[in-house]
């Protein structure tokens, strides 16, 4: 089985999963740490080499504000665990913003723990306006996603289908598998199904 090298996931619908289940709408992001502790190991196992969170964007600052409390300190959580794992952790986003996290900072240079190995890029506080260097009225600058391979798939959970600005250079060639289950389901059989799907389609980036 052809194996991606580099998985791209935007973990979404947690706040309708929450809706859903009697909850309030802040609640549903805690409810997505465990998804994504799963979902590396399943990685690691497969041999999927670097994989891509989509934790928040900057526009995601402007829901209300006990979520957006809610989905950063669930964020910070996420890469804590993740740092206790096997890995070369990446935290990747504006930490010019107010919004970024202080816990995070010491992650946003590439650390190696435990035993390295697969890459794993966070993006907290993320926009492709200030990855590609030209936010408001500024000239395109140094790519600040520079060290992020290029994407082979990306599976978003949550029904829609869309990109939401997620790694849009290193995005350019991947497929794009979309599952309707939020993302507090998660099951081992959406990764499954998702490698069978992509071992189906034809990979000539251009050629």
């Amino acid at each position: 089985m052809r194996i991606p090298k580099h998985i791209g996931v935007i973990p979404d619908g947690n706040r309708r999963w929450a809706v859903e289940n009697g909850l309030e709408k802040k609640e549903g992001y805690q409810k997505g740490l465990n998804p994504g502790l799963e979902l590396y190991k399943l990685c690691k196992k497969l041999g999927v080499e670097e994989i891509t969170y989509y934790g928040f964007t900057v526009d995601n600052t402007k829901r209300p504000t006990e979520q957006r409390i809610s989905f950063t300190d669930a964020c910070v959580e996420a890469v804590k665990l993740l740092s206790k794992e096997d890995a070369e952790l990446l935290v990747l986003g504006n930490i010019s913003s107010k919004m970024f996290p202080e816990e995070l900072l010491p992650y946003t240079t590439r650390k190696t723990f435990g035993k390295g190995g697969m890459k794993i890029n966070f993006l907290v506080n993320y926009s492709w306006e200030w990855d590609m260097g030209f936010e408001k009225n500024d000239i395109m600058g140094p790519l600040k996603s520079k060290d992020v391979s290029r994407v082979d798939i990306v599976i978003r959970w949550g029904g829609r289908r869309r990109l939401s600005g997620f790694l849009p250079l290193q995005s350019v060639y991947a497929d794009f598998y979309f599952i309707d289950d939020f993302w507090p389901d998660f099951q081992e059989k959406h990764l499954e199904d998702a490698v069978r799907w992509y071992n189906k389609q034809e990979i000539s980036l251009g050629g």
